[in-house]
């Protein structure tokens, strides 16, 4: 039987961290595990047109640093980590992929009913397939010079993303 008496604050804010950093690890594990094998890691040139009829060119990046993210509209992971998204978008370059979501009318609506504002491929040309996606969401970042800085598969925090970006731009 445990002795909850022998538990004190210290000894449970102990067992919290050990916690965070042992699912933080078997989380990185498994995204490196599932992380696409990429043709090259340098950024392919992308032109397209976005859901809201604006381009979108990786020519007009001017150095900085890309966010590719694929998600789908039916993903519930993506649908938690898109306040994510919407926020690394304020401050960096941002190009998300919907992938099997339906018309661009239905993907706008799913954005209008979460006031989100990036950048949305509707991937009806098999941009997912190009970059080996096989998950979602599974997020891309290119640094400054086009290379490929970072992969990650699943659920990602602002705060990670934000570090990410930070050190694809130095």
């Amino acid at each position: 039987m445990i002795d909850f008496k022998k538990w004190s604050i210290k000894k449970i804010f102990k067992e919290i961290i050990i916690m965070v950093v042992l699912v933080t690890l078997f989380a990185n594990v498994i995204s490196y595990f599932k992380s696409p094998d990429l043709p090259t890691e340098h950024l392919p040139k992308i032109d397209v047109t976005l859901i809201d009829m604006e381009s979108f060119s990786t020519d007009d990046l001017n150095g900085e640093p890309l966010l590719i993210h694929f998600w789908a509209t039916w993903c519930p992971t993506c649908k938690t980590e898109a306040g994510n998204i919407e926020s690394i978008s304020k401050d960096f370059p941002v190009l998300s992929v919907a992938v099997q979501s339906g018309s661009d009318a239905e993907i706008q609506s799913f954005m209008k009913e979460r006031d989100l504002g990036y950048a949305v491929y509707n991937d009806s040309t098999g941009m997912a397939k190009d970059f080996s996606v096989q998950a979602y969401p599974t997020t891309f970042i290119f640094d400054s010079n086009g290379e490929l800085a970072f992969t990650e598969v699943g659920y990602t925090s602002t705060l990670g993303l934000y570090l990410r970006m930070w050190w694809a731009g130095r």
